[in-house]
């Protein structure tokens, strides 16, 4: 048994958690464009398939972005920031849209991990500081 001499420190530790948790939910949504793609009378099958691939492409870099910043890999973490901003736009036009219960929250989540990844004891277990 091997016990870390400096663990991850909770800011990071909860922003991994999160990606990870995300990385589920967008896992889950792909799941359910698969199950749409096999069932429903498609108009444009490329641009359904296309949307699944994004989908997935997506579940499976924030669950790597998530795995390598709990390694301590100092370059994940820009990739998993400009994701997190990502959110923003996306939470707006679903404002827009009429779905600000879904929007106003993803949006959130997606501050509050930007916030996790560029906090203080973040950036010393990243060795920015």
């Amino acid at each position: 048994m091997t016990i870390d001499s400096d663990p991850v420190p909770p800011p990071l530790h909860w922003a991994v958690r999160l990606l990870r948790a995300e990385s589920v939910g967008l896992g889950l949504v792909a799941a359910f464009l698969i199950y749409e793609d096999l069932t429903a009378t498609a108009v444009d099958l490329l641009s359904a398939l296309l949307i699944t691939a994004f989908a997935i492409g997506g579940a499976v870099a924030l669950w790597a972005l998530g795995g390598a910043l709990a390694r301590r890999r100092v370059g994940a973490r820009a990739p998993a920031i400009v994701l997190e901003l990502m959110l923003l736009p996306v939470g707006y036009y679903m404002v827009q849209g009429g779905l600000g219960w879904l929007g106003v929250p993803l949006a959130l989540l997606g501050l509050l991990v930007v916030g996790l990844l560029v906090s203080g004891p973040t950036n010393r277990a990243l060795g920015f500081e």
